[in-house]
C-alpha cells in the first residue's frame, strides 16, 4: 500500500517545488542544469568579449543589477522599454545614465539560440554582474538562479523613491536597505561597488563646491575640474578606477568619497566606521562580504501577484 501511494506524494512535492520556483521564492545554482547546461559559459564568454572591447561595460552591467533589484525585486524590469501603456524604468531620471543594455541583449540572444525561451533576463543580469566583478579583478560566487521576468515596469514615482540618492545620509541609506532586508553590513559591503566606474558631475557638484568639512580640500579642488564641461564625469576611485579592490574604503577614511552617500558611511563612529576600517585594511573581508551581500540582494523577489514570465526579448514583454 505505501509503495503505491509514493508516486502521488512525489508528484505533489515536485509540483510544490515548481510553483515556489516560479514565484521566485526558491532559487538555486543548478536551476538550468538540465534545460540550459551551458548558460554560465555563454554569459561569461559574451561578457569577456564585450568588456575586452569596452571595459566600461563591466561597471555598467553591475550598476544595472543594483538598479533592477532595488525596484520591485530582481525581475529585469529595468530592461523594459516604455510602451504607450506603460512608462519604462530606464527613462526615469535616476536611471537615465544607465548603460550596458546591449550587453544583456547580446547574452540573451546567444542563450535564445542555444536554449530558447528558457533563461530569464533577470538571471542573465545576475550572472553578468557576477562576471563583471570577476573581470575587474574582484571575487566570484555561486549565483542562485530561477528568477522570472516581470511583464511590467514600476511606475516612475516608485522608481524615484526606491533608488538611493547621491545625497542620502546614513540614516536614509540604512532605512532604504533595511526595507529590502539588507542590513548595515550588507549596505556597507555593497557600497564598495563604487570602487569602480564613474559618476556624472551633477551627482557630486554640491559636494566638491560646497562648504563641506568632510571632504579633503585637495580632492575637492581636483574633482571640480571634471565639472568644467557639459558632460563631466569623475571616477569613484581615481587611483584604480577599473580594478575591483578595497580602495573605496581607504578613500572614505581620507575624506575622498565622491558622493555624499559614499562619505556618509564614515566619520560618525560606531559599527559603520568599524566596517569601513576593516574593509580598508582587509580586502579579503570586503570581497567575502560583498559576494554574500550580492547573493542576498539578488534574492529580492518581485511583489507577490506580479505577473512574471521568461521574456524572449529583454526589452519587451511576450505577446
Amino acid at each position: 500500500m505505501p509503495s503505491s501511494r509514493a508516486p502521488c506524494w512525489v508528484a505533489l512535492l515536485l509540483f510544490v517545488a515548481l510553483v515556489a520556483t516560479a514565484n521566485g521564492s526558491e532559487l538555486f545554482a543548478g536551476y538550468y542544469e538540465k534545460t540550459c547546461p551551458n548558460v554560465q559559459h555563454v554569459v561569461r564568454s559574451v561578457m569577456a568579449s564585450r568588456v575586452a572591447a569596452q571595459p566600461r561595460m563591466a561597471p555598467a552591467v553591475l550598476r544595472l543589477f543594483f538598479h533592477d533589484c532595488f525596484i520591485n525585486g530582481c525581475d529585469a524590469s529595468i530592461l523594459l522599454d516604455a510602451t504607450p501603456f506603460s512608462p519604462g524604468e530606464k527613462d526615469v531620471k535616476p536611471n537615465a545614465s544607465l548603460t550596458g543594455y546591449t550587453v544583456i541583449d547580446d547574452i540573451k540572444s546567444a542563450l535564445e539560440h542555444d536554449c530558447p525561451a528558457t533563461v530569464s533576463c533577470a538571471d542573465v543580469i545576475a550572472l553578468a554582474s557576477r562576471d563583471a566583478v570577476a573581470l575587474l579583478g574582484g571575487p566570484t560566487w555561486s549565483v542562485p538562479l530561477g528568477r522570472k521576468d516581470s511583464r511590467f515596469a514600476a511606475d516612475p514615482e516608485s522608481t524615484k523613491k526606491g533608488l538611493p540618492s547621491p545625497k542620502d545620509d546614513l540614516a536614509e541609506l540604512v532605512t532604504m536597505f533595511a526595507e529590502l532586508n539588507l542590513d548595515a553590513r550588507d549596505m556597507t559591503a555593497l557600497s564598495g561597488a563604487h570602487t569602480v566606474g564613474m559618476a556624472n558631475c551633477e551627482t557630486y557638484r554640491d559636494r566638491v563646491y560646497g562648504p563641506n568639512g568632510d571632504i579633503d580640500p585637495s580632492f575637492a579642488q581636483t574633482t571640480r575640474q571634471t565639472c568644467q564641461g557639459t558632460s563631466g564625469k569623475a571616477p569613484f576611485d581615481a587611483q584604480t578606477p577599473m580594478r575591483f579592490d578595497n580602495a573605496y574604503y581607504r578613500n572614505l577614511i581620507a575624506r575622498r568619497g565622491l558622493l555624499t552617500s559614499d562619505q556618509t558611511l564614515y566619520g560618525g563612529g560606531g559599527l559603520q566606521d568599524n566596517l569601513v576600517e576593516m574593509y580598508s585594511a582587509d580586502g579579503e573581508a570586503f570581497t567575502r562580504d560583498f559576494a554574500k551581500a550580492m547573493v542576498k540582494m539578488g534574492n529580492i523577489p518581485p511583489p507577490k501577484g506580479m505577473p512574471v514570465e521568461v521574456r524572449l526579448k529583454c526589452s519587451m514583454a511576450n505577446h
